[in-house]
């Protein structure tokens, strides 16, 4: 189960195109939850802070944590359309540099509660 929660993280966040962000001074902020492991949690951040770092040039990610339990439904949803046995939600907060990133952000400007899915 675990895997597969990787691998559609994977999947999806791959789906996504840029290159190379800041990711030295991010807030990892702990979330409780009765669904996933600490370790199920950890795991996804790593996966969106070397897919940030890899594919967000000119960007700095200030925050990311958990969205929590409380949105249990939309992980649902999201598993449904993936068709996964489950989906977790990542949430953050990052700086975009005068570059604009790729092109397709705006430049000088900051993406609050970006979801990672």
């Amino acid at each position: 189960m675990k895997n597969k929660i990787l691998i559609i993280l994977v999947v999806l966040i791959l789906s996504l195109n840029a290159c190379g962000g800041n990711i030295n001074d991010v807030n990892i902020i702990d979330v409780d939850s009765e669904i996933y492991s600490e370790t199920e949690i950890n795991g996804a951040i790593d996966i969106v802070l070397r897919y940030f770092k890899d594919n967000f040039k000119g960007c700095t990610l200030t925050e990311i944590h958990y969205i929590g339990d409380n949105s249990y439904e939309e992980f649902v949803e999201w598993a449904e359309q993936y068709k996964a046995d489950q989906a977790i939600v990542l949430v953050s907060s990052f700086d975009v540099g005068s570059s604009g990133g790729d092109g397709s952000l705006n430049p000088n400007s900051r993406y609050d509660s970006w979801k990672w899915i």
